[in-house]
């Protein structure tokens, strides 16, 4: 595709020359995707076209009299007017405006939003290569494209100014096609393999930007570049301490080179030239230039487009003012975007039902640099918690009305594929995979895949057939059932112990799909004895829907660490006695099953709690929390995010009892904090003075282990509600310089009794409103909260002039945020009241939004008779409102979470009459 994009405010008009060759048949007509375009013109030289164009289809389709010839090549020109977006967040769209004026447009094209810009195949297998000019307003500062300049920008006159590129090396299906024009800051620094290839990391940041901040940010791009290089590829578990030395000796030449020492430079390059000859290394970049785009207005918070990354401009480097979740967000998106170079870009899935093939890997990949970079232990016991979470975990959505398979048969729209099953059951599955191959294997595996479909598409059944011929194992079976089905298996266990024979026997069933499908996966458990040795440790695959495991010649166990490392998506039931968890909490050096037998622990307390509400809390177990937050050791590895209580229990009686729940957690940690006050704060005070790690990345990663220890701390003391607490936490609110610690304190002080609570909030939000970083922070605290005045306070933030709807990033924190606050949301006539109004606002701004919002009402049939009607009512109310052909995706999830609530939508009928939308629909 030859493309010229002469670019004004309000629209711009595309030039396009289609070069194409026939296959064996002759070619009459050709359907193009063409979507809100006006078509100006269509021809083709040596051929007489006629066109028609169904606007409603977005089809333009063309006839050719005579028809195209078999083999032969041809070009369809076209011209044509797009118009740019304020809110539609796909094809062009204003994200901001320069100094000087004109506004900035930038592109989003997955997976089907290159239609919005010019006729085209929009198709993923559409692979092509493109030539782009780019003519605009000579007051941008950049003009950008994919590929490499074919030139110097020159400046014609009239005020406008032209840049062209070629985009030749890399086929690239549309979806991953850019353009944009705007005024950014220019950061650079250039990238040196081992080898001496070089070339251009750029980073694109908004004007007035720190460049103190873009520099560590291109400091850790260049070694996401230099990781992947380095530690990925089919053999880069060979050689590991080369590769940990020339990872080192990168280090060592690029900080001569920031001195400017030329001796030191060429002995560290003639060092690093004869150690990474005797390596293979993994993933080069073939372009002159990566770049990394801020974009302010996305609903993601990355994307990748061959050479030109987009951003979240939120999460593009490393402000002061960024949450330590944000910094560790930006150090992961960062690798996965530059990793779709190879998975993804040269190797691209078929169609969108395989974006799962994309993405997984790349997530297994970027959790892999994670845990080089933050520890092992923390980085998948972060990724557990994601899982497990009960608000917006993905097992807990996985079993809600909203979810789909990894592979639907369909969607609505390709954005309902970026979901928590997409982007951590996708990759679970994947890390599945892995174990049952050994990591060896199938580093092996995924660079055959690579290799042989470079600049290519593949399909699933691709991917599985590269690791099957690797492995020698059959996938095939398993991959139908985890990609096709919801859900997750649960593996019930019941074991025994024969001291005579030393035989320990492990009894297992496990449940069957939705659909009645034997689910297969590794299972790897351990037995341990008093002291936290283990006896064993094996892993299994189960595949069948009943079995046992027997193991001879071992002592009995004094407690199981089962699914060790969550070796498996799904859950185990067991319920062993208390003192086998309390021992495995303190003991178990497997850190997945210390903390999920400190969950059975909470799991426990809770419902004992919730079955009688006059009980009093466990001091055993109060007396362990305090102990974990002494324990350095653990906190060292794990951080204080080990001590995560859920408001949630297994029990479906009380799962969905949003505030009871929430109660019942806050009972518990009011008592570890009337029971431990001295040792909560000696523990807070020595976290806040505690030593940082080496080097940027590895200090960064101490200090936020010890932040979250100290502000863990800090929260339960918080439960006593003092005005000596409420002293120590405004002094941490006052003296932070950690924007964590400060966000902390003021959520904690806003849910309070102290007297300037309200104080505070407007001096905050005043203050939080001057930088979107903290102000997107600011917005996902406040909605976050608990407190009998949030809905007015809701209220007040978006009467302010800082809060703008139409920024996607806005609309998640505040209202996807406070929809999934459900005990406020959806169990308080108010907040019900409030969210129902976000709904009806939000569904004509950005639909992708408004459908992660909906999440909230994935459980109604769980809830407590007496919310279930009213949650109904919401949504039933909703879809009275609203267009199903204008906004297909929410009204389609809409009906999705009342078809999957029927004992709700029953009741809901028998007192107001049955709902329109659900008419002539099977439960």
């Amino acid at each position: 595709m030859d493309l010229a994009f002469d670019v004004y405010d309000g629209h711009t008009r595309v030039v396009s020359a289609f070069t194409a060759e026939t296959l064996d048949a002759p070619l009459a007509s050709l359907a193009l995707n063409a979507r809100d375009l006006d078509i100006l013109r269509v021809t083709c030289a040596g051929y007489a076209v006629t066109y028609t164009y169904d606007r409603s289809a977005a089809a333009l389709t063309v006839a050719f009299d005579p028809p195209v010839p078999p083999r032969t090549r041809f070009t369809l020109d076209t011209e044509t007017i797009c118009r740019p977006s304020s809110h539609v967040l796909e094809g062009l769209y204003y994200d901001g405006a320069c100094p000087a004026g004109p506004p900035t447009q930038i592109t989003q094209c997955q997976q089907w939003g290159f239609q919005r810009l010019v006729p085209c195949l929009d198709d993923m297998t559409a692979k092509c290569t493109y030539t782009t000019a780019i003519v605009a307003d000579d007051g941008y500062t950049n003009l950008i494209s994919n590929g490499d300049p074919a030139g110097p920008r020159y400046y014609p006159g009239l005020g406008r100014s032209v840049q062209e590129y070629r985009s030749i090396t890399t086929p690239m299906a549309p979806y991953l096609f850019f353009l944009g024009v705007g005024c950014y800051d220019t950061h650079r620094r250039e990238f040196e393999y081992p080898d001496g290839r070089t070339f251009s990391l750029e980073l694109l940041a908004k004007p007035g930007s720190d460049a103190a901040a873009a520099e560590r940010a291109l400091d850790i791009l260049a070694d996401a570049v230099m990781w992947v290089h380095l530690f990925t590829g089919p053999a880069q578990y060979r050689d590991h301490e080369t590769r940990e030395e020339v990872w080192r000796q990168v280090r060592v030449r690029d900080e001569a080179k920031h001195a400017g020492d030329r001796a030191a430079i060429e002995a560290s390059r003639k060092v690093l030239a004869g150690l990474v000859a005797a390596i293979q290394t993994g993933y080069a970049y073939t372009g002159a230039v990566y770049r990394e785009i801020a974009m302010q207005n996305s609903d993601f918070g990355g994307m990748e487009n061959v050479g030109n990354t987009t951003l979240a401009a939120n999460r593009i480097m490393p402000y002061p003012e960024a949450t330590d979740p944000a910094f560790e967000y930006m150090v992961r998106v960062k690798v996965h975007e530059y990793y779709h170079n190879e998975n993804g870009s040269e190797v691209t899935g078929r169609s969108p039902f395989e974006l799962w093939l994309n993405e997984a890997v790349t997530v297994h990949i970027e959790n892999r640099h994670h845990a080089f970079l933050f520890g092992e232990a923390y980085s998948r016991l972060q990724t557990v918690l994601d899982l497990l979470d009960p608000e917006a975990g993905t097992l807990v959505l996985d079993r809600g009305a909203g979810s789909m398979p990894i592979e639907p048969d369909g969607f609505n729209d390709p954005n309902d594929l970026v979901t928590g099953v997409t982007y951590v059951k996708a990759p679970e599955f994947v890390r599945m995979i892995e174990t049952l191959m050994g990591k060896e294997t199938f580093a092996e595996g995924l660079g055959r895949y690579h290799d042989r479909f470079r600049h290519a598409n593949a399909s699933r059944d691709d991917w599985i057939r590269c690791m099957e011929e690797t492995s020698g194992q059959n996938f095939s079976g398993m991959a139908a059932t985890w990609l096709k089905e919801r859900e997750y298996p649960v593996l019930t266990v019941t074991p025994t112990y024969d001291p005579a024979s030393r035989r320990f026997t492990l009894a297992y069933r496990q449940s069957r799909s939705p659909e009645g499908r034997i689910w297969e996966f590794p299972f790897r458990f351990a037995l341990v004895d008093a002291g936290g040795r283990d006896l064993t440790d094996r892993t299994v695959r189960i595949a069948d829907e009943a079995g046992e495991i027997v193991i001879d010649g071992v002592d009995r166990p004094a407690f199981l660490s089962l699914n060790r490392g969550y070796s498996f998506y799904g859950k185990v039931a067991y319920r062993p006695p208390e003192d086998e968890l309390y021992l495995q909490v303190q003991s178990d050096t497997d850190i997945v099953g210390r903390f999920t037998a400190f969950a059975a622990l909470a799991d426990r307390e809770l419902l004992r709690l919730l079955e009688d509400p006059d009980a009093a809390v466990s001091t055993q177990f109060a007396d362990l929390c305090t102990a974990l937050l002494a324990d350095d050791r653990l906190m060292e590895e794990a951080g204080g995010q080990f001590l995560t209580i859920f408001p949630s229990v297994g029990d479906e009686r009380f799962a969905h009892h949003y505030r009871a729940l929430y109660d019942a957690r806050k009972r518990i940690l009011g008592a570890v904090a009337v029971r431990h006050p001295d040792a909560l704060l000696r523990v807070y005070r020595q976290a806040a003075n505690a030593p940082g790690g080496s080097g940027y990345l590895g200090g960064e990663a101490a200090a936020i282990r010890q932040r979250q220890r100290k502000n863990t701390c800090l929260a339960i003391l918080a439960t006593l509600d003092t005005p000596e607490v409420h002293q120590l936490i405004a002094r941490q609110f006052r003296e932070a310089t950690a924007a964590t610690d400060r966000l902390t304190a003021f959520s904690l002080l806003l849910e309070s009794s102290a007297p300037e609570r309200r104080e505070i909030l407007a001096a905050f939000s005043l203050s939080s409103a001057r930088s979107p970083v903290a102000w997107e922070s600011f917005l996902a605290a406040v909605a976050g909260s608990d407190c009998d005045d949030l809905v007015a306070i809701l209220r007040e933030i978006e009467s302010s002039p800082a809060f703008a709807i139409e920024q996607a990033d806005q609309q998640r924190a505040l209202y996807g945020r406070f929809a999934l606050n459900r005990k406020r949301s959806l169990e308080t006539g108010e907040g019900r009241a409030y969210l129902a109004q976000v709904l009806r606002r939000l569904a004509p701004v950005n639909e992708y939004s408004t459908v992660r919002a909906l999440d909230a009402f994935a459980f109604i049939d769980g809830m407590e008779p007496r919310h279930r009607v009213p949650a109904v009512a919401v949504l039933a109310d909703l879809l009275a409102s609203l267009d199903a052909g204008a906004h297909p995706a929410v009204y389609n999830n809409a009906r999705r979470f009342l078809i999957g609530a029927p004992k709700a939508v029953r009741a809901y009928e028998e007192e107001h009459g049955e709902i329109p939308a659900l008419r002539g629909l099977a439960p």
